[in-house]
């Protein structure tokens, strides 16, 4: 048994020696207590990483297919009245979006942005007294209401009751509504009156779009849009203007949910227009972003990059529409976030790790100071120090 116990004590790797042969120096005081401090700091810290998740980040090929893109936007337009407003959204599979009206909430503001009315756009029309017929005829007690298109109908049964079933015939036909005073509907409802009226008013416009997960884009401009050989035109006759203040600030605009650190480029983004119309261009690309918390609750969402253009346009140039455009395509790369937590043993680790570290480094220091010193002193007893 003694024979093990020795054999034991000579595996012993950390001989001790007696205290009378230790030798206390000021500078080894001085390194321990900065030492200890350091050590102290970088445990904190490995202990606030261990009690906090930390975010793994991945790259991967996005394989998904059919799904849906969520556009959050809310944008204000200080120097354009809402009733001449209007949203498109449109992709390169070909599918349109035209004057967007469901989900879409429009503010009137005044000349210092301050709330006049807020409305769901679409929602309501102003009752006519005796509105004209189809027939020619004024409207009678005991007659149903069915306003005439004015050339516009699709079937012969089609009626127009207000201005605004009027301009969306005139759009699906691709005319031009010139002159609104001579459509009975729209005289009646005072629509070239009320645009008069909100003229120097704003709108703040906000909501969102469902649209397909492609390449696409989806834009801002004043009158109703409609296609003329095959060109994407808006109806910019009727308002009886040469020009449209396009001034805007996103106030945000953001590719499906929020999750923890996402950062929208946009938002905030303010443009003032100097020139007397044109047509501004944000260009989008869109990174497909999976958000797992330690839950492991999914976020499917996106982030963006933006660059911006500006285009000075000319009134009645099909190919420079007054407007805020947002072009937009997706990265062929999905980023996923991964948040979990540091393993008990990967935190032993690290602190041994710091410990050992800053002991060992210490005391080599220590070592070259107390040697150093002891040199110094040895050459100073003999003289040969200067």
């Amino acid at each position: 048994m003694d024979n093990i116990m020795s054999k034991l004590r000579n595996l012993d790797a950390y001989p001790k020696i007696n205290e009378d042969f230790y030798s206390r120096t000021l500078s080894g005081g001085v390194i321990t207590i900065a030492s200890s401090i350091v050590m102290l700091l970088l445990f904190l810290s490995e202990l606030r990483l261990y009690l906090h998740a930390v975010t793994e980040t991945k790259l991967v090929v996005d394989t998904s297919r059919g799904e849906t893109l969520r556009i959050n936007f809310d944008v204000t337009f200080p120097a354009l009245p809402c009733s001449i407003l209007s949203l498109d959204a449109m992709d390169i599979s070909g599918e349109q979006h035209l004057d967007v009206k469901h989900d879409i909430i429009k503010k009137r503001l005044d000349s210092h942005g301050n709330v006049i009315e807020t409305r769901q756009d679409g929602i309501g029309a102003p009752k006519i007294e005796k509105p004209l017929q189809r027939h020619g005829g004024r409207l009678e007690h005991n007659e149903t209401y069915c306003g005439s298109c004015y050339g516009a109908e699709a079937t012969d049964e089609d009626c127009c009751n207000n201005c605004e079933e009027v301009r969306e015939a005139y759009r699906k036909k691709g005319w031009a509504l010139s002159n609104p005073d001579l459509i009975d509907q729209c005289k009646r409802e005072g629509f070239l009156q009320r645009i008069k009226d909100e003229e120097g008013e704003g709108c703040n416009v906000y909501g969102f779009l469902e649209v397909n997960k492609v390449a696409g884009n989806f834009h801002f401009a004043p009158g109703k849009s409609f296609q003329q050989s095959n060109v994407h035109v808006h109806d910019l006759l009727s308002f009886q203007k040469d020009s449209f203040n396009i001034s805007h600030k996103i106030n945000r605009l953001a590719f499906g949910d929020y999750f923890p650190g996402v950062v929208n480029p946009l938002d905030g983004v303010k443009w003032m227009q100097q020139t007397p119309s044109g047509m501004y261009q944000y260009f989008i690309k869109v990174v497909p972003t999976v958000y797992t918390d330690v839950s492991g609750h999914t976020i499917q969402s996106n982030q963006f990059s933006v660059t911006e253009h500006f285009r000075t346009s000319e009134y009645g140039n099909l190919q420079f529409l007054p407007g805020v455009f947002f072009f937009y395509d997706l990265s062929p790369i999905k980023v996923t976030f991964m948040e979990e937590h540091i393993s008990f043993l990967h935190f032993l680790t690290n602190v041994c790790a710091i410990v050992g570290g800053v002991f060992t480094v210490s005391g080599i220091l220590d070592s070259f100071i107390y040697h150093g010193q002891k040199a110094i002193r040895k050459k100073m007893e003999i003289g040969k120090f200067s």
